[in-house]
């Protein structure tokens, strides 16, 4: 295993900035009739906030639970909110989400063919 000093990670933790983590859960109208189109558009927003740089990282949740997703936004916690708030699935209901402050490592990245 790689040794990682203690000066190593002083520089690397000065260079963290922050983020702001979105937790998207299902809520009580997730799976009534027309979710699924409400759900895509969302999807279709979530394509347009990548493209524009706002929505850094998206990552659907694939089992049954009350989480339907994590996503990582380049942007302060407030703006983040204004995005969520004018998201077709939270707007009609079926989804309702969290914002939290994180800091990462600008550049980090998902592993695969880029």
């Amino acid at each position: 295993m790689t040794e990682i000093t203690d000066e190593h990670m002083r520089t690397q933790l000065a260079l963290t900035r922050g983020y702001t983590v979105v937790l998207l859960k299902a809520a009580e109208g997730y799976g009534r009739p027309g979710a699924d189109a409400v759900g895509w558009e969302h999807g279709r927003r979530n394509f347009r906030l990548r493209a524009e740089g706002l929505l850094s990282i998206v990552c659907p949740v694939a089992d049954d639970g009350e989480l339907c997703g994590v996503g990582i936004f380049d942007a302060s916690v407030e703006r983040t909110r204004e995005l969520m708030d004018d998201d077709p699935g939270v707007r009609a209901g079926v989804f309702t989400y969290e914002v939290h402050p994180v800091r990462g490592f600008p550049g980090d990245a998902l592993p695969g063919d880029a």
